[in-house]
């Protein structure tokens, strides 16, 4: 068998709302088992949620498979499940070989210990002997950067050394299969490149990862195949290109138009009430298809059941691939933020024009956003809505021929013949 992992028809129900009524005896606990046994009770439904529900895949060894979905769509509980940070509902998973997780920053760190004998203390969780983690141990410290700081209790570190030293300890202490839960979501940009090439190395090394992301280019970077989560469910592995295409465009409104209803995706208390997202052509009509060559406008329309300050209201737009292309506020210009610094209840619609011959042809996905700058996030929405660009008549178009990159800009040139 080739198998590193194997997964068989996996569940994992947890309860919402609600309190535990306290500690329970073991008696407690075989008497209320006896009770509903007696009574044929099946354990209450109106309180549970299935985080994941029937999952069946299986891993080779040696084989680097992405993990991509929306958040709440099951992937760090499927992390948790096979980690064995939690038990199942239902179903079983096989796993052959010693895992390594960094499911979250610092996970299995204890936060009274030094640097140093956290070291050793998940290297003795992954049965490695004393003599094997000191082999690996200079190479972890200066991977992490804390070689300053390794005898000092962990609890003290900052969330970037936290992280770095997690990182490390997980991906050098030779695992046989590295679970790696969105790792790139803290820390700066040299660090997220270690992290990459780090992770780059082990699959060459012909040991199994997991890799769970938003990062859709570290995704493609990695790996060669990818599952796709929604709601708990897998709805599609595929070669990871195809893959990546099917999440970041599908289950999103095509016509061009998206309309929450109350309670999608926001919480009804909050101030922020997001209504409709739309893609206008230069004609004003909802168009899920604009030309490269023409303007066209993006509209977000939503209320407000009180007033903000500082409300900034945007857009970040970002290629099928997960590509960020440009992010824009209706409050960027500094009259306006003025002008608007308090936003009183009410209905309103953010509009901006995005001018002809900037966008390459291809799919594009648009985010939303809503907040008071570094005081509250009212509503962010990073899959919104979908749309295509059409590269009729845009410049360099007499070439039958692909532009590369997101943007196909008209620049004014110049050209001078030059007389000896």
């Amino acid at each position: 068998m080739n198998d590193a992992i194997r997964v068989e028809d996996l569940g994992k129900r947890y309860r919402i709302g609600g309190m535990p009524s306290g500690y329970r005896t073991l008696r407690d606990a075989l008497a209320s088992s006896l009770r509903r046994l007696s009574r044929r009770e099946s354990p209450p439904s109106k309180d549970t949620i299935w985080a994941l529900r029937h999952i069946n895949f299986n891993v080779e060894r040696g084989q680097v498979l992405g993990i991509v979905g929306r958040n709440g769509a099951g992937k760090s509980t499927l992390l948790k499940l096979l980690s064995r940070v939690t038990d199942p509902t239902e179903g079983k998973a096989e796993i052959y070989g010693r895992v390594g997780s960094l499911l979250e920053v610092g996970t299995g760190f204890h936060p009274e210990l030094t640097g140093r004998e956290n070291i050793y203390l998940n290297g003795a969780i992954l049965g490695m002997k004393r003599a094997e983690i000191e082999r690996k141990f200079d190479e972890i410290v200066d991977f992490a950067e804390v070689r300053k700081f390794i005898d000092t209790p962990v609890k003290r570190y900052s969330s970037g050394m936290y992280l770095r030293l997690a990182f490390g300890v997980a991906a050098h202490l030779e695992p046989e299969i590295l679970v790696v839960d969105e790792v790139l979501a803290v820390g700066d940009a040299e660090f997220q490149r270690k992290c990459l090439g780090k992770m780059s190395d082990v699959a060459q090394e012909g040991r199994t990862v997991l890799f769970v992301s938003h990062n859709m280019s570290a995704i493609l970077r990695l790996t060669e195949e990818t599952i796709v989560l929604d709601k708990g469910e897998i709805v599609m592995r595929g070669p990871t290109p195809e893959a990546v295409d099917f999440y970041m465009t599908s289950e999103m409104a095509r016509s061009g138009e998206r309309r929450w209803e109350p309670g999608d995706d926001y919480q009804t208390d909050n101030p922020f009430h997001p209504l409709a997202i739309r893609v206008l052509d230069s004609q004003g009509r909802v168009a899920d298809r604009v030309l490269s060559s023409e303007d066209f406008s993006v509209e977000f329309e939503y209320e407000l059941q009180e007033e903000l300050t500082g409300l900034r209201v945007g857009v970040y737009l970002a290629t099928s691939r997960g590509e960020q292309v440009f992010t824009s506020f209706d409050t960027d210009n500094p009259e306006t933020y003025e002008r608007l610094t308090d936003r009183r209840k009410g209905h309103y619609i953010s509009k901006c024009r995005i001018p002809r011959d900037l966008l390459n042809g291809g799919v594009f996905i648009i985010g939303v956003n809503a907040s008071s700058f570094r005081i509250r996030s009212y509503f962010t929405d990073e899959h919104a809505l979908t749309f295509t660009v059409d590269p009729t008549g845009a410049p360099g178009s007499q070439w039958a021929e692909p532009r590369r990159g997101p943007v196909r800009p008209a620049l004014n040139w110049e050209i001078t013949e030059v007389v000896a």
